[in-house]
């Protein structure tokens, strides 16, 4: 059990969520993901953790009233399986993204900030679920937050 530095606790789910989506904006100018650097993707599991996480992820969204209704003329087979290795390459992995922008794909849908949101948290749930460390997850996070800005409609 990993014991928490004396006079902090850890950071409630609600708390890293927030802080992560304040956030957002931010993260993008600092953000960078090191190919040569696979830490992340070996803490969320590696490819088996990844499919694992993109399986329980799309288990969340099936019951999200806010962004469902985005997905509904989904190939959900494909969907899984690009998100998976969308996750697999941001992770650090040696999976090799080659889907379409996220500004393509999310073109003309008018997502806005709490369907986003929404969606955010329903792969924070899903790292849980996997028992992602606290570190890991902020850290797939942060490496996925410079998306916000091609998926959302400003």
């Amino acid at each position: 059990a990993v014991q928490p530095v004396i006079g902090l606790s850890p950071m409630p789910r609600a708390c890293r969520l927030l802080m992560m989506l304040l956030l957002v904006g931010l993260l993008g100018a600092c953000s960078s993901v090191r190919k040569d650097d696979d830490s992340l993707y070996t803490a969320l599991g590696g490819k088996p953790g990844v499919d694992a996480i993109a399986d329980r992820f799309l288990y969340h969204l099936a019951g999200n009233e806010r962004a469902l209704p985005l997905f509904l003329n989904t190939d959900i087979g494909r969907f899984r399986a690009q998100f998976s290795t969308q996750l697999c390459a941001v992770a650090g992995g040696p999976c090799i993204y080659e889907g379409d922008s996220m500004a393509v794909t999310h073109r003309g849908m008018d997502i806005n900030r709490a369907q986003f949101n929404s969606v955010v948290e329903d792969l924070v749930s899903a790292m849980e679920d996997r028992q992602v460390p606290v570190a890991a997850q902020n850290a797939l996070l942060q490496r996925l937050a410079p998306l916000f800005g091609e998926i959302t409609e400003r």
